[in-house]
């Protein structure tokens, strides 16, 4: 794939107006779920560009990322008279655009589709990079496609409509990008009054730049890629038994499963001590820790040999040796791994 489109405009309309006209679609269809139609919606619904767009909802949360949800869409799409030549708008968090992206993927074997983020976790990560999908079998992403959006269009004022949560969610990629690639970006993410909504907006692009640099590199995961999976081995575990229990935002699972990650860091890599504990108290600080005991380590690890990113058998971990300093193609013995949870739970 080449290097995906994304522009970062505070002129929405405008961006988005070339942006449809560049597709030269025949109709065009806007997906949201329950909460960007009410909070998000009403932002765009009178842009010009959008007077004929036909609206399609979908429920939100995580829990909606699903088979049915998927179908709903293709089937809205099918009695809307959509062709190959149609185009999706996906306008939401990260489950929107994975979701949408792969409707729009798969239906007619490929759609136009558009992502404009709403959330700070898809800003960063979800809508960028070309990974769409859904959840199925209780088990995170399981199926989905490679496929970049004709274009993605950052808008931070956006950011304005969300809640702390989901700040913070967002903001668990945007330091994960950091541990990834310079000390200074680390530094400066641990240190930003997350407050300070309006300079926010401002740091987004250099933790876009940081995925577009790696996902242009290795657009399907080969090797490189594979750093942007640091803190998700255990992180999805997190999620998915989150998801039988109280379901909890992806970038709060994330978070978590970077305290893990880092300290196997330490015991493998020789990641420094100090730069984890500060990382650590920092993601404890703002994010907690999910309640967890010794008798869920069995289904955390069963969990864990569903990562995609498995190969043998074995559970594929992204390590670091240092800030930037990636290792991917890590492995961990059960043991390992059970100390790193024993540390979640009672460590710093």
């Amino acid at each position: 794939m080449d290097k995906q489109k994304v522009i970062i405009s505070n002129h929405l309309e405008q961006v988005l107006s070339e942006a449809i006209l560049a597709c030269k679609a025949d109709r065009t269809f806007i997906l949201t779920d329950e909460t960007t139609h009410r909070l998000c919606l009403p932002l765009v619904k009178d842009f010009s560009c959008l007077k004929d767009a036909q609206e399609i909802v979908i429920a939100a949360g995580d829990i909606n990322k699903s088979l049915e949800a998927v179908s709903h869409v293709w089937s809205s799409l099918q009695q809307g008279g959509a062709s190959r030549h149609s185009l999706m708008v996906n306008l939401g968090g990260g489950m929107v655009t994975d979701l949408g992206g792969f409707a729009a993927s798969t239906f007619k074997r490929g759609i136009h589709f558009i992502n404009i983020p709403t959330t700070l976790l898809a800003m960063v990560d979800a809508s960028v990079g070309g990974k769409t999908g859904i959840n199925f079998g209780g088990l995170k992403n399981e199926i989905g496609v490679f496929n970049n959006a004709d274009c993605v269009i950052l808008d931070t004022s956006f950011l304005k409509t969300l809640n702390t949560e989901n700040l913070l969610s967002g903001y668990a990629e945007m330091l994960k990008h950091g541990l990834i690639s310079t000390e200074k970006h680390w530094a400066d993410l641990l240190n930003f009054d997350l407050d300070d909504v309006e300079k926010l907006g401002a740091i987004v692009g250099e933790s876009v730049e940081v995925k577009q640099h790696i996902v242009t590199e290795d657009p399907t995961e080969k090797g490189i890629r594979k750093a942007l999976n640091l803190g998700h081995t255990v992180g999805h575990a997190f999620e998915s038994l989150a998801l039988q229990r109280q379901p909890v935002l992806h970038g709060y699972a994330v978070a978590w499963g970077l305290v893990c990650e880092l300290y196997l860091s330490v015991a493998k890599t020789g990641f420094p001590v100090d730069k984890m504990r500060q990382t650590v108290k920092f993601i404890f600080d703002n994010y907690g820790r999910m309640p967890i005991t010794c008798d869920d380590y069995p289904t955390l690890l069963e969990l864990m040999t569903h990562d995609k990113k498995n190969v043998g058998g074995q559970i594929n971990f992204t390590l670091l040796g240092g800030i930037g300093d990636i290792r991917i193609n890590q492995t961990a013995t059960k043991a390992e791994i059970e100390e790193a949870l024993d540390f979640f739970r009672e460590g710093c």
